[in-house]
C-alpha cells in the first residue's frame, strides 16, 4: 500500500520519518472530523450516552448523557494511517494491530452492556481472563516466534573446526541504571540461572506470567485512571509519545549504541503506529478536556492500556513501565489498597474502613474539594516528571 502513496508526494515516502509524520496528522484528522459527527448526530438523538454512576462528586450529574464510546474512533483512526503507511509484514506492527483489535472488542462489549443492560458492565473476571489471554499470546509470541528478531546470540563457525556456541536462553530486555554493564541488558534466563544452570531453557516460565502481570495491571491502570475529563488521554499521549522517541532510538544502531540501548532491527515500523495512535489520543484530548464533549469508555481505556504495555515489551522497555506509567500504577494500586483494608478492617473490627476518601486516587483528591481540572494539570505535571526521570535512568 505505501507505493501506492510514495507517487503523491514530492519526499520519499518510503522514510519512516516521513511515513510517521503523514500517519500523525492523518490520524488526528480523521478522528477530529468523526469525533465531531459523534457529538452532532448524539445531541439530536441522544443514543449512546454515558450513564453516571452516583459517586457524590462535585458536576457529576452535568456529565450524564456526554456520547461514550469515543474509544471506537481511536483505534478507527489509528489503524487506518497504519494499514496504509506500515509495512504490514513485519510481526511487530501485527502484534500491536492484533493487541488493539482484541482489548478493543473487549472494551467495546463492556460498554455496550454498560449502555443498553447493565451500568456495571462485564464482571471483573470476565475482564481479567480476557487481559490473561493476550498477555499469554503476546508473551509466546514475544519469546517463541523466531520471526520476532530475538535479540539471541548468532551461530558462528571457527575457521579450525566447525562448532557453534551454546545456544543462549531467555530474553533480554532493558533494565534502568545499568549503561556500564551490557548496554542496560537483563536476560530472564539469570533469574533462574543463579540457582541452576540447566534451568534456562525454562526462562519461558518466568517471562510469560511477567508479561500476563503487566498487560493486566497496565490495562486496568489506564481504565481506572479514565474518571477525570483529559485525565487518561494526556497521561497516555505523553507516554506514547515518550515511548516513540524509545522506539526511534533503539531502531537506529548509532542511536542506541550512543544511548546504551538494545539495538532491535526492524522495530522502525512500529513507529508509525505509535504516532498514529499518539495522532487519534491528541484528537479526542481536544474534546474530552473540561468540560468533556466526548468520554473514550472502556472501548478506549483498555485498549491504551493493552497498548502501551506491549508496546512496551516489543521495545524491551518493560521494566521502567511502573515508572513511566507511574499515575497509572498508582491508581491501580489505590484501588487494590481500598479494598484490602476495607475487608480486613470490616472482619477485624465489624467496621469497614478506608484508606482514601475514595478510590482510584484521583477521586480521593475530588472528595478533598480539588476542581477536576487542578488535578488534570497536577497529574500531567507528574507525568512529564515520571518521563523525564526514565531517559535518565536509562542513559546515566
Amino acid at each position: 500500500m505505501i507505493y501506492f502513496f510514495k507517487y503523491l508526494f514530492f519526499f520519499n515516502i518510503n522514510s519512516v520519518f516521513y511515513r510517521a509524520i503523514i500517519s500523525f496528522f492523518l490520524s488526528f484528522c480523521i478522528a477530529l472530523i468523526l469525533y465531531q459527527k459523534i457529538i452532532y448526530w448524539n445531541r439530536k438523538n441522544h443514543v449512546i450516552g454515558e450513564q453516571i454512576r452516583d459517586l457524590g462528586l462535585f458536576g457529576q450529574k452535568e456529565k450524564e448523557g456526554t456520547p461514550t464510546m469515543g474509544g471506537v474512533v481511536i483505534i478507527f483512526s489509528t489503524l487506518i494511517p497504519t494499514i496504509f503507511f506500515s509495512t504490514l509484514n513485519n510481526m511487530y506492527v501485527l502484534m500491536l494491530i492484533m493487541t488493539t483489535l482484541y482489548i478493543g472488542c473487549i472494551g467495546f462489549i463492556d460498554d455496550y452492556i454498560k449502555i443498553k443492560h447493565n451500568k456495571k458492565g462485564l464482571s471483573i473476571m470476565g475482564k481479567v481472563f480476557s487481559q490473561i489471554l493476550l498477555g499469554i499470546l503476546i508473551g509466546v509470541t514475544m519469546y517463541f516466534n523466531t520471526s520476532i528478531y530475538s535479540i539471541q546470540k548468532q551461530k558462528i563457525e571457527s575457521k579450525y573446526s566447525h562448532f557453534f556456541k551454546e545456544k543462549e536462553y531467555g530474553f533480554k530486555t532493558t533494565i534502568p541504571i545499568f549503561s556500564t554493564y551490557h548496554n542496560n541488558e537483563f536476560n530472564y534466563a539469570y533469574l533462574l540461572s543463579w540457582y541452576n544452570q540447566k534451568w534456562k531453557k525454562y526462562t519461558w516460565v518466568v517471562f510469560i506470567p511477567i508479561v500476563i502481570g503487566i498487560i493486566t495491571f497496565l490495562s486496568n491502570g489506564a481504565n481506572l485512571t479514565d474518571g477525570i475529563d483529559g485525565l487518561t488521554a494526556g497521561i497516555s499521549s505523553i507516554i506514547f509519545a515518550t515511548l516513540s522517541l524509545l522506539s526511534i532510538i533503539s531502531s537506529n544502531k548509532i542511536y542506541s549504541s550512543y544511548f546504551h540501548f538494545i539495538y532491535i532491527p526492524h522495530l522502525e515500523e512500529i513507529i508509525i503506529f505509535s504516532f498514529s495512535f499518539l495522532g487519534s489520543l491528541i484528537s479526542f484530548l481536544w474534546y474530552n478536556t473540561y468540560p468533556a464533549q466526548i468520554f473514550m469508555g472502556d472501548t478506549g481505556s483498555l485498549t491504551i492500556g493493552g497498548v502501551i504495555a506491549t508496546l512496551a515489551i516489543i521495545n524491551r522497555k518493560e521494566l521502567i513501565l511502573p515508572i513511566l506509567c507511574g499515575i497509572f500504577f498508582v491508581e491501580n494500586i489505590s484501588v487494590i489498597m481500598q479494598v484490602l483494608y476495607f475487608r480486613y478492617s470490616k472482619k477485624k473490627y465489624g467496621i469497614g474502613k478506608r484508606i482514601f476518601l475514595m478510590a482510584p486516587l484521583h477521586h480521593h483528591f475530588q472528595k478533598l474539594g480539588y476542581h477536576e481540572n487542578k488535578i488534570f494539570n497536577r497529574f500531567i505535571i507528574i507525568q512529564m516528571m515520571l518521563s523525564m526521570l526514565v531517559f535518565i535512568l536509562l542513559i546515566i
